[in-house]
C-alpha cells in the first residue's frame, strides 16, 4: 500500500461512526431521551464493530490495521458517552442545589 493511498484513507475517516454524531446532530428535534438513547445505541454498536473486527482479525480475514481503527472509534465513541453522561449528572447536581 502506497503513502499516498494511506495518508488519504486516513484523512476521510471520520472520528466518530454516523450514528454517534447523528445521534447528537439530531437532539433537539425529537427529543432529549431519544436523543440520548441513540448515542448509546451507537455506543454499543461501535463496541460490536470493534469486537468483530477483532474477529476477523484473528481468523486472517481482516488487518490488524482495520482491527486498531475499531477499537479506538469504539474508545471514542465510549469517552464522548461517558462525558455526556457526566455533563447531565453534574447539571442534575446544579438544578438540586437550587433554592426552592
Amino acid at each position: 500500500m502506497s503513502v499516498e493511498r494511506l495518508v488519504g484513507s486516513v484523512q476521510t475517516v471520520p472520528i466518530l461512526p454516523a450514528n454517534a454524531r447523528d445521534a447528537l446532530a439530531t437532539g433537539g428535534a425529537k427529543g432529549f431521551g431519544e436523543s440520548l438513547g441513540r448515542l448509546v445505541g451507537a455506543a454499543e454498536a461501535t463496541n460490536a464493530q470493534a469486537n468483530g473486527a477483532i474477529a476477523d482479525m484473528i481468523e486472517g480475514k481482516a488487518d490488524v490495521h482495520d482491527a486498531m481503527i475499531a477499537l479506538q472509534r469504539a474508545d471514542l465513541t465510549l469517552q464522548l458517552t461517558v462525558q455526556v453522561r457526566n455533563k447531565l449528572v453534574q447539571a442534575y447536581q446544579e438544578i438540586m442545589r437550587m433554592p426552592v
